[in-house]
């Protein structure tokens, strides 16, 4: 993961810079900074606008009982998106309206709430312990987690009128 971030740093600045440089070639110096600034005011407009509605549903859900996985997502990606907006560069504005619209966080958030998921659906259990073990919690395959206790009921008998089948055998 650390030469990933370590890549971004160096490489979307010198993609900024490119950028630049070619719309500074095409349009002019006043229209390329009018085109910095006019994104980072309409992307303050939008994230303050989204930011409520997602604020005002977090606070529905919490009202109701239910946890607001989804809705602190988006307030995640609202927040990435007005860092990467409030960033000069056509790069980053771009990434960061493509983060403001809710059909790509819908994408982006069942992607990966399904991936962490399946990763702390794991946890349940200590290092050692296999999952399914007599924990008394069970995950299944829809998430579903189903907590109980139980009891064995199975004895030996010294006769032999039973047999692991569960039939009942004649005498010998």
């Amino acid at each position: 993961m650390l030469p990933w971030i370590f890549a971004a740093f160096i490489t979307i600045p010198i993609a900024e810079i490119a950028v630049f440089i070619e719309v500074g070639d095409r349009f002019g110096l006043w229209p390329t900074l009018a085109g910095i600034f006019g994104t980072a005011l309409a992307g303050t407009y939008l994230i303050r606008q989204q930011g409520i509605s997602v604020f005002k549903e977090v606070q529905r859900k919490l009202d109701a009982g239910e946890f607001p996985a989804k809705q602190v997502f988006d307030g995640l990606c609202l927040l990435v998106a007005g860092a990467l907006l409030l960033t000069p560069g056509f790069i980053t504005d771009a990434i960061g309206f493509i983060l403001l619209v809710p059909l790509t966080r819908n994408i982006i958030s069942a992607g990966v709430l399904a991936r962490v998921a399946v990763h702390h659906a794991g946890l349940g259990n200590p290092p050692g312990r296999p999952q399914g073990s007599p924990s008394g919690v069970h995950v299944d395959a829809n998430g579903t987690i189903i907590d109980g206790e139980f009891v064995d009921v199975t004895t030996e008998t010294s006769d032999k009128t039973s047999s692991p089948t569960g039939k009942i055998l004649p005498p010998e």
